[in-house]
């Protein structure tokens, strides 16, 4: 009965710990998605001025609530493409914050925003 209960104890806690996780790679995604998304309002000159990378806190844009605040890092690389470098930007956002059991995670998303939209050739055969 023992050996029954310490099993069980430490399949509770691999479980929690797996729910932590699954809570904050949610998190982490709706951070990723609320920036790009915030992103995608911007008009080109913006994008275009977008630092190379800028560190933030995940809570600033995203949450009022102050238990995001200090606990997911944001991390955002705007590039210029190499073929089409004054066009197309590339950016990649990250995402990393510390599990209950101060493990590191990371997640990212990427994007590729261009000038003129993903449909330009619309525009420039119909003028």
């Amino acid at each position: 009965m023992l050996f029954g209960l310490a099993s069980s104890i430490v399949t509770l806690k691999s479980g929690f710990r797996d729910i932590d996780l699954a809570r904050g790679t949610t998190i982490a995604a709706q951070v990723m998605q609320s920036e790009m998304e915030r992103l995608r309002l911007m008009n080109w000159a913006a994008i275009y001025a977008l630092p190379a990378t800028e560190t933030f806190d995940g809570a600033t844009n995203f949450s009022t609530s102050p238990k995001l605040a200090g606990k997911y890092t944001v991390i955002r690389t705007a590039t210029a493409d190499t073929t089409r470098p004054t066009e197309v930007k590339n950016i990649m956002i990250s995402v990393t914050w510390k599990s209950s059991d101060q493990i590191s995670h990371t997640r990212s998303i990427t994007a590729i925003y261009a000038k003129n939209g993903l449909y330009d050739y619309y525009y420039t055969f119909s003028h």
